[in-house]
């Protein structure tokens, strides 16, 4: 080689300074906070360490140094343990009351009663509320078959409830109250491992145990809790494939001469993530939530293609040249069949009582004169007959615009504009408990809690911020979980829709909230003066939230309380 050739290529090369430096749109957005990745140990890059737990808290509390570090290590499952216990005492206390059919368990409890006796919704008679209620309590139940607008898997759940407590108030919100205490297991959870930090994951769960919409909603015997039950089990099953897959490629990375792993090309583009079994129990988790009701099926849209673009991520911080064309080869098709195809079958399978049985609405109707014109008369009568009923349901949810009391514009909900009430009575001075000369009122509002939906608010501006300016994958997954569950309600301008839609999307607030609340205290290593004062805020809030809780509880359990004191409650003339 020529010294000129070895000019040519040295002058052809950038500056070592110049190699260094990311391109011009990240250093434009610099000014917005939008961080450069470093290029340290890609392992720790792609799994984050948990931090080692500290003992001193127990050491406060007396505990020596071995059992303080103990007593840490074992925080990971004790401390959301024991805020799910709180979150069970709040919900299970007193849950027969009111023992009344409120609000639109005049549906549902009745249809998971019916599943049990028949296998499909029979007809109850027009008194059968007030029946199931009396003295003694009356089933006035007959197999006609009834029309019914959502999918059997929730009220298949309320009927286990049913069928090990009875039909009665506790019974039919039996398995509710249980799926949103256990929600609140998977919220701590779920914040310790996006988070990593116990502390933050527990004031999550902590958050959510008292909303006033998701604690109303856990003592009654409605089908949107469910929904988000199964929508939060999805998620925290693809954070444990999320970590499981970026574990694999980063064992699969080779070292430097230091010890450092660093991104490899093979690595990147070429590994196959193998199996991956957390990722169809989140297929079968989002097909329980739209087999429960419709609305699931934006978060199985809207989580198959996030952990997608989690794979994408992935492979590009493992080295991949092409992350995109990678994910498309080796993981797309794999992540449809986990996701989509195993939803799906979940689906088709909560129809069973439907399919075995011959009483079902439309069941037969593959065997009328209308069912048997047309295409697809190849497919089984069944096939056929439950697809007719999903298209009639499908016209019935989109044409839905009859006016309601409490019907509201999702414009309004994340400032509560409209409340839902399930249950109210005036009694009289010595009537159910009054014993305000004044008299008093009994009410079940579903009202989340005031402070922390407004906080929420302000929450969901920081993680958006995070996700688009600092790349913040956390971020961007709760934002996914608000808009999968918020935004597709905007599609549906003109029909019936009410307030208490939006619990499917409350964990998510409660983790924006969390995570905005971690910013406040201050990261690890700030100043003490500034993590004092961070923490002395942070405080300050929760326990507000905390203390609005308690102020509002007796409007989300229906105690009686004086009028002027429910009058004091009602902060806004939209919540009468």
């Amino acid at each position: 080689m020529t010294s000129d050739t070895t000019a040519t290529d040295a002058a052809a090369r950038p500056a070592p300074e110049l190699a260094d430096q990311p391109p011009v749109w990240q250093r434009r957005l610099r000014r917005f906070g939008y961080p450069v990745r470093s290029q340290g140990d890609v392992r720790a890059r792609l799994v984050p360490a948990f931090p080692e737990p500290s003992g001193r808290l127990w050491a406060v509390f007396g505990a020596g140094p071995d059992a303080a570090a103990r007593l840490a290590r074992r925080s990971g499952w004790a401390g959301p343990l024991l805020v799910t216990l709180f979150a069970g005492v709040l919900r299970f206390w007193n849950l027969g009351s009111p023992r009344k059919v409120i609000f639109d368990e005049t549906y549902y409890p009745k249809d998971a009663w019916s599943l049990l006796q028949y296998g499909y919704e029979g007809t109850w008679a027009k008194n059968a509320n007030d029946a199931l209620v009396g003295h003694p309590p009356q089933l006035l139940l007959s197999p006609e078959h009834s029309y019914v607008v959502h999918p059997p898997m929730g009220k298949w759940l309320v009927a286990l409830g049913e069928w090990a407590f009875g039909m009665n108030p506790f019974g039919w919100r039996f398995m509710v109250a249980l799926l949103g205490t256990l929600s609140v297991l998977l919220v701590c959870r779920i914040g310790r491992r996006m988070m990593r930090s116990t502390a933050l994951g527990c004031l999550a769960g902590t958050l959510l145990a008292v909303d006033g919409l998701h604690f109303v909603m856990s003592r009654t015997a409605l089908l949107d809790l469910i929904v988000m039950f199964w929508v939060v089990a999805a998620f925290g099953a693809l954070l444990v494939d999320r970590d499981r897959t970026r574990a694999r490629l980063a064992a699969a990375l080779p070292l430097g001469p230091d010890g450092v792993a660093r991104p490899d090309e093979k690595v990147g583009d070429r590994l196959r993530l193998g199996w991956r079994p957390w990722r169809i129990v989140a297929g079968l988790c989002l097909g329980l939530s739209a087999a429960t009701k419709w609305n699931g099926l934006y978060y199985l849209a809207a989580f198959a293609l996030m952990a997608v673009l989690w794979d994408v991520a992935a492979r590009r911080t493992a080295g991949a040249r092409r992350p995109f064309r990678s994910a498309l080869r080796r993981d797309v098709l794999p992540a449809f069949g986990a996701t989509v195809v195993v939803a799906l079958a979940t689906y088709l399978a909560s129809w069973s009582g439907w399919i075995a049985t011959k009483g079902g609405y439309y069941r037969d109707w593959a065997t009328t004169p209308d069912g048997r014109t047309g295409g697809w008369t190849w497919l089984p009568d069944w096939l056929r007959s439950l697809w007719h009923y999903q298209t009639e349901v499908y016209s019935f949810h989109t044409g839905l615009t009859t006016p309601h009391t409490y019907q509201s514009n999702p414009w309004s909900w994340l400032v509560l504009g409209r409340p839902v009430s399930y249950f109210y009575e005036d009694p009289k001075a010595g009537q159910d408990g009054c014993t305000a000369a004044e008299g008093c009122a009994r009410e079940v509002l579903a009202l989340g809690t005031p402070l922390l939906w407004w906080a929420a608010c302000f929450a969901l501006l920081y993680v958006l911020y995070r996700w688009l300016f600092k790349r913040d994958w956390r971020a961007g997954a709760i934002v996914c979980g608000v808009a999968a569950g918020y935004l597709p309600w905007f599609l549906y301008q003109e029909r019936t829709i009410f307030l208490f839609y939006a619990v499917v999307f409350v964990p998510f607030l409660c983790l924006a909230l969390a995570m905005m609340i971690g910013a406040i205290i201050g990261p690890p290593g700030s100043a003490e003066r500034r993590r004092t004062i961070g923490a002395v805020g942070a405080g300050v809030l929760v326990l507000l939230i905390v203390w609005n809780f308690i102020y509002f509880h007796p409007l989300y359990t229906g105690m009686p309380i004086p009028k002027s004191a429910w009058h004091h409650r009602m902060w806004f003339d939209t919540w009468v």
